[in-house]
């Protein structure tokens, strides 16, 4: 398929984005597909992120039959959320949520669904309204996908796909090469930040690259406004990680509407929007945000009961965090043998090309360690880059997988 595609990923590290442009720029139709792959409260800004990015395709001419959403859906009507059946992606922001397509939610947010859903393949979808794809060869695509992450794994609410796996059963290695543009929040060694912590909510409201593409889409005419431009702008307001692209840099030469709206729509723009700076913003890693938001709310605390219930969460955590740096330690030491070794694995960023031993280690550790589907445990994303540098130094699948059973406690 030539369909031209804009891929936005976010997350731990990254936010693909941009897509394979048509041969023929003012040609075919736009096609979009949005993914929140978290769930729980203190996720609030990926689903927030995916509402916003919903409102700014709609208002630029995209139709709901050519838009894609998936989100898990439990936050406007959340007990937590003081302005039941809204969501907001900025402080005092408007509400992001009214309108927004319910294509996949709950637990049928899941990789089988996205990767049919990218697919075309309404056969292999599994609940929700059942709406792919149908793009053709003249076509624009954009994908946004905004949760947690890890070396080549992107994470929803119950599971996980690896990049590795996407290209490899879709045929889309060819494409990411010559026909895909992406863009992410950060390279593969550092998180993303969450940004605008709302007191009145008790969260983050978004995600700090996320909201600053945009609040730019939303401020720029985006007939005028090229995917470079836009990329320029995002990288230097991001400026707590460092915002990548990929694939086709050629595409960054089309038009930010070519792929978030329709040309064709109208011969008016949809309104710009101007808004106000904020002045707090509030940057949190993201694998800190659990935590950060625990130590804010003793913070605001009067009342003692709740700071000593807060204070024990707290100290919770971080004997969990703990557990997972020294079960990752111990696992390392047991495959090199050799302390000064296993150091210098932990303290390494390789770069993932040994997908099949990376795969299997962190299947067996998931399942036999750490799951970071349960909230408890989300933190042990952040230690994957261990197994990478192990398989990128020859160690094998099976003598990870062995250490990890001598060590792992029985903890799933």
């Amino acid at each position: 398929m030539l369909t031209q595609v804009l891929f936005a990923l976010l997350g731990l590290s990254s936010a693909l984005v941009r897509a394979f442009p048509s041969r023929d720029p003012d040609g075919g139709t736009n096609w979009v597909v949005i993914v929140a792959g978290s769930n729980g409260w203190y996720n609030y800004r990926h689903q927030a992120d995916a509402c916003h990015a919903y409102q700014i395709v709609h208002k630029n001419g995209i139709p709901d039959e050519q838009i894609v959403v998936m989100m898990y859906d439990d936050l406007a009507h959340n007990e937590n959320n003081p302005t039941p059946g809204k969501v907001i992606n900025r402080p005092n922001g408007t509400d992001v949520y009214e309108g927004v397509p319910k294509d996949y939610t709950g637990d049928h947010v899941t990789p089988e669904n996205f990767l049919a859903v990218l697919k075309g393949d309404s056969s292999h979808v599994k609940g929700g309204s059942g709406k792919v794809l149908k793009s053709g060869p003249n076509d624009h695509v954009f994908v946004y996908f905004t949760d947690h992450g890890a070396p080549g794994i992107l994470a929803f609410p119950n599971d996980d796909v690896s990049l590795h796996q996407t290209n490899a059963q879709h045929n889309m290695r060819v494409c990411l090469l010559s026909l895909v543009y992406a863009t992410t929040a950060a390279n593969s060694h550092e998180s993303s930040y969450a940004c605008y912590y709302d007191e009145k909510r008790d969260t983050y409201l978004g995600d700090w690259y996320s909201v600053n593409w945009m609040e730019d889409s939303d401020a720029e005419d985006l007939k005028k406004e090229t995917l470079a431009k836009q990329f320029k702008i995002v990288k230097s307001h991001t400026n707590t990680s460092h915002v990548q692209q990929f694939g086709n840099k050629t595409m960054a030469h089309m038009k930010v509407i070519a792929f978030q709206g329709n040309a064709k729509a109208s011969g008016l723009s949809a309104p710009l929007t101007t808004l106000q700076p904020v002045r707090d913003l509030d940057l949190t890693p993201s694998p800190d945000v659990p935590l950060a938001i625990l130590k804010r709310k003793l913070m605001a605390s009067n009342d003692i009961q709740l700071a000593r219930g807060l204070l024990m969460e707290i100290n919770s955590h971080l004997k969990v965090r703990e557990m997972l740096a020294e079960t990752m330690r111990q696992v390392v030491e047991r495959v090199t043998g050799n302390k000064l070794k296993a150091e210098d694995v932990l303290n390494g960023r390789a770069d993932l090309s040994q997908h099949q031993c990376y795969k299997a280690a962190v299947h067996h550790y998931k399942h036999n360690c750490f799951n970071w589907h349960r909230a408890e445990y989300e933190y042990a994303l952040r230690h994957l880059y261990a197994l990478v540098n192990l398989c990128e130094r020859g160690y094998s699948a099976e003598s990870i997988q062995l250490a990890m059973d001598f060590v792992c406690p029985d903890s799933n």
